[in-house]
């Protein structure tokens, strides 16, 4: 089967892209050590990518066992607090941009000899967020239209591998959560769209046929109005 690696698959969206890769492909299950991780390795007869992903030597270590890889998908990322420019700090910006932006850049690179040798895929989970920048928002929207053009230039630059950007909207996690907390809002899962179906897109569009190119795929939760 090909070989899929997943970055972020602990929980979340990850998780579940995961879960629905799991019948068709091997799979690696990117992030932090943890028991959680190991559990759905276990669980999925997968191997773990258990490393921190701004540590870009150990990522760099735990790249050389991949000698090619078919599918590379992008899943983790962090939020941010809800600041105005004006209100957030310096260190703000560099936490989130490293995350969210350098680390997937890094990851790419130096798993770039896996996928050029499988004529691999690429899949970024980008947000509405990457699209248009909410006030408030500033500090993620950066690394996310960042992400954006580091995917554009991705596929530009690797003509013989496929590079797909996700842009969903509100997703129902934990994440989302803490940020309708913040909002001062009462949460309403119906509001989000479900990990499942965001998940659902992405495996659709890793299944694919070699023909066609999917570059963007845009959700938006029905329940938002």
């Amino acid at each position: 089967m090909p070989t899929a690696l997943i970055t972020g698959a602990s929980r979340g969206l990850g998780e579940q892209i995961a879960r629905q890769l799991a019948p068709t492909h091997t799979l690696i299950l990117g992030g932090r050590p943890s028991t959680a991780l190991d559990a759905l390795a276990a669980e999925l007869g997968a191997t773990t990518f258990a490393v921190e992903l701004t540590d870009h030597d150990s990522v760099a270590a735990a790249a050389e066992s991949i000698p090619s890889l078919d599918v590379l998908v992008h899943s983790a990322g962090v939020g941010s607090t809800l600041r105005t420019v004006a209100e957030t700090p310096a260190d703000e910006w560099r936490h989130v941009l490293e995350v969210n932006l350098v680390a997937a850049a890094e990851v790419t690179r130096v798993l770039l000899p896996a996928l050029r040798a499988a004529r691999g895929h690429v899949v970024f989970i980008n947000s509405g967020a990457g699209i248009r920048a909410n006030p408030g928002w500033g500090a993620y929207a950066a690394s996310k239209f960042g992400l954006r053009a580091l995917a554009d230039a991705l596929r530009g630059e690797e003509t013989a591998l496929r590079v797909t950007s996700v842009f969903p909207g509100r997703i129902d996690t934990d994440m989302q959560r803490e940020l309708v907390a913040i909002e001062g809002d009462d949460y309403d899962a119906s509001k989000f769209l479900k990990p499942s179906t965001v998940a659902g897109a992405v495996v659709a569009a890793i299944h694919t046929p070699a023909d066609a190119h999917p570059t963007e795929i845009v959700l938006r939760p029905t329940g938002r109005g």
